[in-house]
Protein backbone atom coordinates (compact mmCIF):
# COMPACT_ATOMS: atom_id res chain seq x y z
CA UNK A 1 0.00 0.00 0.00
CA UNK A 2 0.97 3.62 -1.09
CA UNK A 3 1.04 5.84 1.73
CA UNK A 4 2.70 9.16 2.39
CA UNK A 5 2.89 10.66 5.99
CA UNK A 6 3.59 14.50 6.65
CA UNK A 7 4.35 15.84 10.01
CA UNK A 8 6.67 18.69 11.71
CA UNK A 9 3.36 20.89 11.56
CA UNK A 10 2.47 23.69 13.80
CA UNK A 11 2.32 27.46 14.91
CA UNK A 12 5.26 29.27 15.33
CA UNK A 13 5.96 33.37 15.01
CA UNK A 14 7.14 35.48 11.98
CA UNK A 15 10.96 34.73 11.80
CA UNK A 16 10.58 31.08 12.98
CA UNK A 17 11.82 27.43 11.53
CA UNK A 18 9.87 24.66 10.88
CA UNK A 19 10.85 21.10 9.56
CA UNK A 20 8.11 19.12 7.65
CA UNK A 21 8.39 15.72 7.12
CA UNK A 22 7.28 13.22 4.48
CA UNK A 23 7.64 9.64 5.32
CA UNK A 24 6.85 7.68 2.19
CA UNK A 25 5.77 4.01 2.50
CA UNK A 26 4.83 1.23 -0.36
CA UNK A 27 7.54 3.19 -3.12
CA UNK A 28 11.11 4.44 -2.62
CA UNK A 29 11.05 7.98 -2.71
CA UNK A 30 14.10 8.25 -5.25
CA UNK A 31 12.85 6.48 -7.75
CA UNK A 32 9.96 9.33 -8.04
CA UNK A 33 10.14 13.23 -8.08
CA UNK A 34 8.52 14.18 -4.32
CA UNK A 35 7.23 17.99 -4.39
CA UNK A 36 6.14 20.32 -0.87
CA UNK A 37 3.02 21.77 -1.83
CA UNK A 38 0.59 24.33 0.21
CA UNK A 39 -2.68 25.17 0.15
CA UNK A 40 -3.76 27.94 1.52
CA UNK A 41 -7.92 28.98 2.36
CA UNK A 42 -9.87 29.73 -0.51
CA UNK A 43 -6.47 29.49 -2.96
CA UNK A 44 -5.20 26.71 -5.56
CA UNK A 45 -2.65 24.19 -4.40
CA UNK A 46 0.71 25.27 -4.97
CA UNK A 47 4.21 24.02 -5.62
CA UNK A 48 6.70 25.25 -3.17
CA UNK A 49 9.57 22.38 -3.59
CA UNK A 50 10.75 19.48 -5.27
CA UNK A 51 13.60 17.05 -5.27
CA UNK A 52 14.67 14.77 -8.22
CA UNK A 53 17.03 12.36 -6.98
CA UNK A 54 17.42 10.75 -10.61
CA UNK A 55 18.03 14.22 -11.71
CA UNK A 56 19.98 15.30 -9.05
CA UNK A 57 17.74 18.27 -8.84
CA UNK A 58 16.21 21.03 -6.60
CA UNK A 59 13.32 23.64 -7.47
CA UNK A 60 11.64 26.11 -5.71
CA UNK A 61 9.31 28.94 -5.75
CA UNK A 62 10.35 32.00 -5.74
CA UNK A 63 8.51 33.05 -2.97
CA UNK A 64 10.80 30.45 -1.08
CA UNK A 65 14.03 30.51 -2.27
CA UNK A 66 16.82 31.19 0.43
CA UNK A 67 14.33 30.31 3.07
CA UNK A 68 13.43 26.86 2.30
CA UNK A 69 15.75 23.59 1.96
CA UNK A 70 14.41 20.46 -0.07
CA UNK A 71 16.26 17.18 1.25
CA UNK A 72 15.89 13.45 1.01
CA UNK A 73 16.74 10.56 3.15
CA UNK A 74 17.30 7.46 1.49
CA UNK A 75 17.59 5.18 4.27
CA UNK A 76 14.37 6.48 6.09
CA UNK A 77 12.43 7.26 2.72
CA UNK A 78 11.57 10.33 3.67
CA UNK A 79 11.64 13.87 2.31
CA UNK A 80 12.53 17.05 4.67
CA UNK A 81 11.26 20.66 4.04
CA UNK A 82 13.18 22.90 6.22
CA UNK A 83 11.50 25.89 6.56
CA UNK A 84 13.11 29.23 7.94
CA UNK A 85 12.64 33.16 8.59
CA UNK A 86 8.87 32.33 8.37
CA UNK A 87 6.20 34.89 7.32
CA UNK A 88 2.39 34.73 7.75
CA UNK A 89 2.31 34.38 3.98
CA UNK A 90 3.45 31.39 4.66
CA UNK A 91 0.17 30.19 6.33
CA UNK A 92 -1.06 27.14 4.65
CA UNK A 93 -1.85 23.51 5.08
CA UNK A 94 1.23 21.51 3.25
CA UNK A 95 1.39 18.85 1.68
CA UNK A 96 3.75 16.29 -0.81
CA UNK A 97 3.45 14.65 -3.58
CA UNK A 98 5.48 12.23 -5.65
CA UNK A 99 5.24 12.42 -9.27
CA UNK A 100 6.58 9.25 -11.37
CA UNK A 101 8.13 12.00 -14.05
CA UNK A 102 9.00 15.35 -13.62
CA UNK A 103 8.07 17.86 -16.30
CA UNK A 104 7.22 21.00 -14.64
CA UNK A 105 7.28 20.57 -11.25
CA UNK A 106 5.09 22.55 -9.97
CA UNK A 107 1.80 21.35 -11.85
CA UNK A 108 -0.16 19.39 -9.64
CA UNK A 109 -1.48 17.38 -12.28
CA UNK A 110 1.81 15.28 -12.43
CA UNK A 111 1.93 13.82 -9.09
CA UNK A 112 -0.20 10.50 -8.44
CA UNK A 113 0.16 10.10 -4.65
CA UNK A 114 -0.06 12.75 -1.67
CA UNK A 115 -0.09 13.12 2.31
CA UNK A 116 -3.07 14.02 4.14
CA UNK A 117 -1.71 17.48 5.03
CA UNK A 118 -0.04 19.39 8.18
CA UNK A 119 -0.96 22.60 8.50
CA UNK A 120 1.82 25.65 9.20
CA UNK A 121 0.72 28.50 10.86
CA UNK A 122 2.63 31.45 11.28
CA UNK A 123 1.70 34.24 13.15
CA UNK A 124 2.33 37.79 13.12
Amino acid sequence: EVQFVESGGGLVQTGGSLRLSCAASGFTVDTYAIGWFRQAPGKEREGVSCISRSRGSTYYADSVKGRFTISSDNGKNTVYLRMNSLKPEDTAVYYCGAAPIIGRWADVNNYVYWGQGTQVTVSS
